[in-house]
């Protein structure tokens, strides 16, 4: 009994970590390519994609990655944990390519690697990892205000053009049921962080949220704070610049930006990065389906709505096929890396002994 009553907390655990977010990304892919032609979808990138932006958002993607890298070099430094830029950059690498086959787990990965090549703590390392990630989280949440302020017209001209989507939207926030579904989620949160304090999960629950406010307390007293806020602004940047890019690889996205400008592309960025907070491999499903959203939202007057989706499909699958393909060769390369690191360290060790 002991023995199982141990397996199942582990089990339960592993379900929601793995199974889960591959169960969402299977879904979402087959709701997505179930209706999808792809014979069609291939003849469309062949015939319409100019693959020098795609190849150019990729490398600007690559920048992406070195930049955060710095940026989390900052808060080591902070912690007493001077760590190399090369192996901080590689570790960024492993990180995406772990969490398309294993979500979440690229952190936690990347926490162990470093922590172990510096001989440092880990649950300190991870302080710092959980800053970097709470960082990109307010991001989004500012990002999201300021494109929906920025873009309400676009929206409510969008709502406007489909009466169901508004009639939805409507018809939750008028509902009693969800109000009472939302006052009892709250009444349930409290009660579980006021009532139950001493329970193991709920104690679990605190010490996470502990961990997440002193790992992001350190940038408020650390130094370099300056260069911190610089190179989140680069790191961002070059997630926008990266779809920017793209959208000069298709003619019909190419009038879109012509059309409406840059706000296109950040209404379709601020979905596409609330979408990859869904649980998924990789963003796989999410993003794809926000893309298509915050095109849908642009699409010309008079436009062929399925031809239009079928450009807006074969968009999103490129882009985010090409950096899924990206982020494995640079995955590849990185256990490569650390392998042949570790034998040149074995071989050192050894030649020091004799």
């Amino acid at each position: 009994m002991e023995g199982k009553e141990k397996k199942n907390p582990s089990f339960w655990r592993a379900m929601l970590k793995y199974v889960v977010p591959l169960v969402i990304t299977v879904g979402l892919c087959y709701m997505l390519f179930s209706k999808v032609n792809f014979n069609e979808m291939v003849e469309i990138i062949k015939r319409d994609c100019n693959f020098w932006w795609i190849g150019l958002t990729l490398v600007i993607s690559i920048f992406s990655h070195v930049f955060r890298a710095m940026r989390w070099r900052i808060q080591l430094d902070a912690l007493n944990i001077p760590t190399p830029l090369a192996p901080l950059v590689y570790s960024i690498f492993g990180t995406y390519a772990v969490n398309l086959v294993f979500p979440r787990l690229g952190e936690v990965w990347r926490t162990g690697y470093i922590a172990q090549r510096q001989n440092a703590q880990f649950t300190t390392v991870f302080g710092s990892m959980v800053a970097d990630r709470l960082a990109d989280t307010v991001t989004v949440a500012l990002l999201t205000v300021v494109t929906f302020l920025l873009a309400s017209g676009a929206l409510l001209a969008y709502v406007k053009e489909n009466p169901a989507a508004y009639q939805g939207m409507t018809d939750t926030l008028t509902s009693p049921w969800f109000w009472l579904a939302t006052g009892t989620a709250v009444a349930a949160v409290w009660w579980l962080f006021t009532a139950k304090r001493e329970n193991r999960i709920m104690k679990r629950v605190r010490s996470t949220v502990k961990d997440l406010w002193e790992g992001f307390a350190v940038v408020a007293h650390m130094k370099g704070k300056g260069r911190w806020l610089v190179l989140t602004a680069l790191i961002w940047g070059c997630y926008f610049t990266q779809l920017y890019v793209a959208f000069f690889a298709f003619p019909f996205t190419t009038e879109v930006v012509a059309e409406h400008g840059a706000l296109a592309v950040l209404v379709c960025f601020a979905l596409s990065s609330i979408a990859m907070g869904v649980p998924s491999n990789g963003g796989i499903g999410p993003w794809q389906y926000a893309i298509i959203f915050g095109l849908a939202i642009y699409m010309p007057h008079g436009a062929d709505k399925d031809v239009y989706t079928a450009n807006s499909t074969a968009f999103a699958n490129l882009v985010l096929g090409a950096q899924t393909c990206l982020l494995i060769v640079l995955g590849i390369w990185t256990f490569i890396y650390i392998a042949l690191s570790k034998k040149r360290g074995v071989a050192a060790s050894k030649t020091v002994r004799r």
